[in-house]
């Protein structure tokens, strides 16, 4: 399965009764390995999980803590970007040169990079005293 067939079988698992708005992401491994989320609200909304962080956790739970590539795709005119929080998450496990790609369900795709979609990244390093 491509990234791009992961991210899209899984959007529509989402569990999104309040905003109506599914979105799925799939990060792909250094191992090739794929792992997949979705959006999921709740009724406290707006405290839901992202499609993105969904696709880390899996991740992570499967023992992997490294990104390789990023697609992410939601049913809307032009391609949407990760929310703040989810960049940060993505650059924790992720180079700035990762390629990261946004779709839409209609085919659009717009591709970009972690560093290009959070320049000055907070990470790791900079917690680390010389």
């Amino acid at each position: 399965m491509s990234l791009s067939d992961a991210a899209r079988a899984v959007r529509e698992n989402a569990y999104v009764p309040y905003s109506k708005f599914k979105v799925g992401a799939a990060v792909r491994t250094p191992s090739g390995a794929i792992h997949a989320g979705c959006n999921v609200e709740n009724a406290a909304y707006p405290e839901g999980t992202c499609a993105e962080a969904g696709a880390i956790a899996a991740m992570v739970a499967a023992g992997e803590t490294e990104i390789a590539e990023v697609y992410v795709i939601a049913d809307s005119p032009t391609p949407v970007s990760p929310c703040g929080g989810c960049r940060q998450k993505i650059a924790e496990f992720a180079d700035g040169a990762v390629k990261v790609t946004l779709a839409t369900t209609d085919g659009d795709e717009f591709e970009t990079t972690v560093a290009d979609l959070l320049p000055g990244a907070f990470n790791p390093r900079q917690m680390e005293r010389t």
